[in-house]
């Protein structure tokens, strides 16, 4: 047997799932979904921006924003990132315990993020402004709550890795798993940034 087949099967059996793309199937699945994430978001955020001065008269969601509240809602999902990070870096070094207490603070930032836009909703329908109240309401709730429906499943997810840990499923040659994981949650981290400076910080015209 060659040099070069012995390489090729000693890397067929370090990586059966090896692609010709240099990645596994499942990975490049993530990849792909998030592709198409992409296109999703930048219709609701195009669609938004189409309609977010539109009020039929009535209140706009830019005239009761609480930005100061919105931006420490916003750190607090923005460094859910980071302990992410810290997660799968915890995995690879086969500490398991870290990378469980990682997860479980991850998947509570992210609750502490859904609670933050929980009250926001309430709020404003408090000032009467609703989902049917106006077309840029519509917009606002339609965009806002597309992303915090992906917050919560990426919550899922992070609670079902941390459920496995503490199965013993969860081992080191499961870091990949964290890592597809840690995939879509830095992603709907991103696409806040973009929602956020959007809807906050751009102003309406």
């Amino acid at each position: 047997m060659s040099t070069a087949t012995a390489s090729a099967d000693t890397h067929t059996e370090h990586d059966p799932h090896a692609t010709n793309t240099g990645i596994s199937n499942t990975k490049l699945a993530m990849w792909l979904f998030l592709g198409t994430e992409c296109l999703l978001f930048g219709g609701l955020i195009s669609t938004y921006l189409l309609y977010k001065t539109r009020g039929n008269g009535k209140t706009l969601p830019t005239d009761i924003f609480d930005i100061p509240f919105t931006s420490v809602s916003s750190f607090v999902l923005l460094m859910s990132s980071l302990t992410m990070v810290l997660a799968l870096s915890a995995i690879n070094r086969g500490d398991i315990e870290r990378t469980r207490g990682w997860l479980l603070t991850t998947a509570m930032l992210g609750g502490v993020f859904i609670g933050g836009q929980v009250y926001e909703f309430t709020s404003f329908v408090r000032e009467g402004v609703g989902f049917t109240t106006n077309p840029a309401s519509s917009a606002f709730f339609t965009l806002t709550g597309f992303h915090g429906v992906h917050v919560s499943l990426g919550i899922l997810m992070l609670m079902s890795l941390v459920v496995a840990s503490v199965q013993g499923r969860l081992k080191p040659q499961n870091a990949e798993t964290v890592e597809i994981v840690g995939l879509y949650w830095h992603f709907v981290d991103i696409v806040w940034i973009f929602i956020f400076t959007v809807i906050y910080l751009i102003p309406a015209e």
